[in-house]
């Protein structure tokens, strides 16, 4: 499976929301920085999982519209606006935050991520 392929699968529906499915995507030495608009983050594996978790537990659906994709080598660069469904109200899709990510692939997982996301 290309790069490309690794990272769009696993932005698709849903898959955010599954801990199980977001721990297969990702390497075992990963690391995502995140400067978010509530500070800067620097996630390992578990981390990443814990905020898996957390999400599940707040939205019943997550869907990334991604608007642009770029590859170089074994790097993909994604813009994406993330939406999502809460469980108090399923029917409304909410916007979550808008997303400009870099990951690099390792070993047909996500190795490291450079993250940016504002309101």
């Amino acid at each position: 499976m290309s790069a490309k392929q690794i990272v769009q699968n696993f932005y698709k529906s849903d898959v955010l929301l599954d801990v199980k499915k977001v721990a297969d995507f990702l390497h075992p030495d990963v690391v995502l920085e995140w400067h978010s608009s509530k500070g800067y983050h620097k996630l390992k594996r578990d981390q990443i999982i814990d905020l898996s978790t957390e999400l599940s537990k707040a939205y019943i659906r997550s869907k990334a519209r991604i608007s642009h994709i770029l590859v170089k080598g074994n790097s993909v660069s994604l813009r994406y606006a993330h939406y999502v469904k809460t469980i108090e109200n399923p029917r409304e899709e909410m916007l979550l935050a808008h997303f400009m990510v870099i990951w690099e692939v390792k070993d047909d997982k996500l190795y490291r991520g450079y993250q940016m996301s504002q309101l």
